[in-house]
């Protein structure tokens, strides 16, 4: 059978979801705990997306193939006794052979929580970026209009992104205040490896000054990662859904509470 999962996890222990020969991944260690539930068998999940070290997760969605018949609230509860604090899994669902975590999906949402504030925090160091100074949010509002549908990003993408084209359609591009901090909450069909991470360096140009909504235009136009401000620290980064059609009957994204940081 075909198992999926709903997953969240603290980035900051791991080096990313991706597996690794020093196995210190989500992947890794998921793996480890389901194969252990699977009765000792190897089990091998597939994600929606790879994360990069330091990145959380309110909802990855994962799948697996088994034949180890369990109940479902062993897929949850099961594994959750087996894996670390940092890693937990949120729901478990069979579904039929045609989902795939990661070719199923239409879309991928992410929050970034960034602190803007003279003095940096120690309860909430890795949980959030942080700038010393005030941001200009509106002119940030207005130049990530500038960003909103299908484009080159190829100025917002990692010199060792593996993605087939640069071509994204980024469908949402919102900046919130959010209990003190700045939210960004983007949604798109998918995103480049850093993508995220460089919007947001761009925004926060704009925000202090050093940029304008016209030069994210010609950033974005430009299609030359070397023009671009330098890539955000991931601290303040969440995966935080994942679209798929209804028919699956999966959660779309974290469940309302349980991302909240004040």
């Amino acid at each position: 059978m075909r198992i999926a999962l709903g997953i969240e996890y603290d980035g900051r222990a791991f080096a990313g979801w991706q597996s690794q020969l020093h196995g210190n991944t989500v992947q890794d260690i998921l793996n480890q705990a389901l194969g252990r539930i699977a009765g000792n068998r190897d089990v091998s999940t597939v994600a929606a997306g790879r994360t990069d070290a330091g990145v959380h997760a309110a909802m990855q969605v994962a799948h697996f193939d088994t034949d180890a018949s369990r109940p479902l609230n062993a897929w949850v509860r099961g594994v959750n006794a087996l894996l670390p604090p940092e890693i937990a899994v949120v729901w478990a669902r069979e579904v039929d052979d045609g989902f795939h975590a990661r070719f199923s999906a239409f879309s991928r949402s992410y929050s970034y929580f960034l602190l803007t504030h003279p003095v940096r925090s120690c309860l909430l160091a890795g949980k959030v970026g942080w700038y010393h100074q005030a941001l200009d949010v509106d002119a940030m509002r207005e130049a990530a209009q500038r960003l909103l549908g299908r484009h080159d990003f190829s100025s917002f993408r990692a010199s060792e992104c593996q993605a087939k084209s640069p071509v994204k359609d980024l469908q949402r591009l919102d900046i919130v205040e959010d209990g003190g901090l700045l939210r960004f909450d983007l949604v798109a069909d998918a995103f480049l490896h850093h993508m995220v991470r460089n919007l947001v360096g761009a925004l926060l140009y704009v925000g202090k000054g050093a940029l304008d909504a016209a030069g994210m235009q010609s950033l974005l136009e430009a299609r030359d990662r070397t023009c671009a401000p330098p890539t955000f620290m991931p601290d303040g980064l969440y995966l935080t859904g994942v679209g798929y059609p209804e028919t699956f009957g999966l959660p779309s994204q974290c469940e309302a509470g349980r991302l909240k940081l004040r």
